[in-house]
């Protein structure tokens, strides 16, 4: 599925990333692990091999580690279909907001986000079948740092419009900052070289005791 049409060319990576997520996670003994609704799965993996890992050498080195799942924006689907995930690989930019974007590029994305014709509902049960609807009240809780029901009551019986220009507003504010320190960042390289640096030397530092063990586990020489 994930190679689409392309699947006779699909890379080794695309097969071989789950045993690299699997190392990111087993290599530093998570415990937990924060993902998507949907991402929920691809723990699966490295669970397996942690639980198979600790039974055939009869130890306890890995723990098997658990997803956490928090708040309404666990899940933020396409501003163009509801019903659909929010991706970086969707042909349409306007299906999404990038951390890159800036707040004229946001605001016209919201406000071309697909709604249907009724106003807002008065409680979170009317948006079952109202996808967008939820979507788009939901990206703003995530935001906003509130319970979905909250932000249900403010805009309840309100049209599309003026709840898009507070979400705007909202999404501007929030994002502003990560935005122009992307961009500060994109303007100076060596600054990107040096922090991943350090990153590596960091989890280099953590995962090398957790390795050693693991050699000396299966017999390997140290």
């Amino acid at each position: 599925d994930k190679a689409g049409k392309n699947r006779e060319k699909a890379s080794v990576g695309l097969y071989v990333y789950p045993c690299l997520m699997a190392a990111d996670i087993l290599a530093y003994k998570a415990t937990h692990v924060p993902v998507g609704e949907d991402q929920k799965q691809h723990l699966e993996l490295a669970r397996d091999i942690a639980a198979k890992f600790n039974h055939d050498y009869d130890v306890e080195i890995f723990p098997i580690v658990e997803p956490v799942i928090q708040g309404p924006g666990a899940r933020v689907m396409s501003l163009k279909d509801g019903t659909k995930k929010m991706s970086k690989s969707d042909p349409s930019d306007l299906s999404r907001i990038n951390l890159t974007d800036d707040p004229d590029t946001i605001a016209r994305k919201i406000r071309k986000a697909r709604t249907d014709p009724l106003p807002l509902p008065a409680s979170v049960e009317e948006l079952e079948d109202r996808p967008e609807a939820r979507n788009l009240l939901g990206i703003h809780a995530a935001l906003s740092d509130r319970p979905l029901e909250s932000v249900v009551a403010e805009f309840a019986g309100k049209g599309f419009a003026e709840f898009k220009q507070e979400l705007i507003a909202l999404m501007i504010d929030r994002l502003g900052p990560i935005h122009a320190e992307m961009r500060r960042l994109m303007a100076d390289p060596a600054e990107i070289d040096r922090i991943l640096a350090h990153g590596a030397e960091r989890a280099a530092a953590l995962a090398a005791p957790v390795m050693e063990e693991v050699k000396r586990t299966v017999g390997f020489l140290v």
